[in-house]
């Protein structure tokens, strides 16, 4: 079996996602127990206590979530339709721990102002991030403001040079992964996370830029979450992964006997409401109980990832060189059987 650093995965014929790769343990492991290594990351200025933000969907984050994963040691960025975000603007003593928003490209320039006045973390919500009118906003934001800025998405590094130039802080890479989302399907754009991530990785090493690289899309566990972050990101954007939880906005619906809650992506016919190309789907998830649950749940699946592969810190974890492709077969093998 061959053994693949980051750089033969990088250059290989074909395009991978997190199914297709796996970690490799080759040294013997210092790490006494899974409490041991540290999971804490800085994010724009921010000590995060775990590397994950969450997705500014409509049914994953509204006020309920985002000050949820700020108790947590997370961050929470509140979605663009919801209405509490001028109440917030009107109160900012309401604050109460959110520290990111998202806009629309035509989103005002006075709301932008009063947004950078509270100190909030500014999401700029596209679907396509390689774009002259997401350049121009991302540029106009940062010489009118002081304010870290968050763009996406994009699926290649080649353009994270003019990401930067423009003023990006931080970029999401990902395009047509995520579970709800019909983008590859409906348009054939997009490649596969584990190569999105690495091409993007190498473009900043060699460029020497400082953008921050957010995975986001096509995390379903804890262990694609420790591969992204072994792949280079600096921190992992969740959806499907968080929703169904009791923080979501949406009421709880109970059908056949189980509890339900409602997940559709932000360019479904739900959130649009009206009859215009659709890159995305509407469906229900299982009801979850709390956020705090599901985040122990991936603190301790990355942790334990990090005893196996020797690592006390991300920045080790991020260090790392072994991978193995897997078969259809190989991956198959792994799953849990009933």
């Amino acid at each position: 079996m061959k053994i693949y650093s980051k750089q033969l995965l990088n250059e290989f014929y074909q395009s991978l996602t997190y199914d297709d790769v796996s970690l490799i343990p080759t040294e013997i492991s210092r790490v006494k127990s899974r409490n041991e290594p540290s999971t804490s990351a800085e994010f724009l200025g921010m000590n995060l206590a775990l590397p994950v933000l969450s997705s500014p969907m409509d049914t994953v984050t509204g006020i309920d979530m985002a000050k949820e994963l700020s108790s947590v040691g997370c961050l929470g960025i509140l979605n663009r339709f919801d209405s509490s975000l001028n109440d917030l603007l009107i109160h900012p003593e309401n604050k109460n721990g959110i520290r990111a928003v998202s806009i629309g490209l035509n989103t005002t320039f006075d709301i932008i102002e009063k947004l950078a006045e509270q100190d909030y973390i500014i999401c700029i919500d596209t679907a396509n991030a390689n774009n002259n009118e997401v350049l121009n906003k991302t540029e106009e934001v940062k010489k009118r403001f002081n304010v870290k800025l968050i763009v996406g998405n994009i699926a290649h590094g080649g353009t994270l040079k003019n990401l930067e130039d423009s003023g990006a802080d931080a970029v999401r890479v990902g395009i047509g992964s995520g579970s709800v989302c019909s983008t590859s399907i409906q348009t054939g754009i997009g490649i596969g996370q584990v190569s999105s991530l690495l091409n993007v990785l190498y473009s900043r090493t060699m460029g020497n830029y400082k953008i921050k690289i957010i995975a986001d899309g096509g995390i379903k566990s804890s262990g694609d979450v420790t591969k992204a972050i072994s792949l280079g990101a600096d921190v992992v954007m969740l959806g499907r992964m968080l929703a169904g939880t009791k923080e979501t906005p949406g009421e709880v619906i109970k059908y056949n006997g189980q509890l339900w809650k409602k997940y559709r992506g932000s360019a479904s016919y739900g959130v649009k409401m009206r009859n215009e190309f659709i890159e995305g789907e509407e469906t229900m998830v299982a009801y979850k109980g709390t956020v705090k649950n599901v985040i122990n749940s991936i603190s301790d699946g990355l942790r334990s990832s990090m005893s196996y592969m020797n690592c006390l810190t991300l920045d080790e974890l991020r260090r790392t060189e072994t991978y193995a492709i897997l078969s259809n077969s190989s991956y198959l093998e792994r799953l849990p059987k009933a």
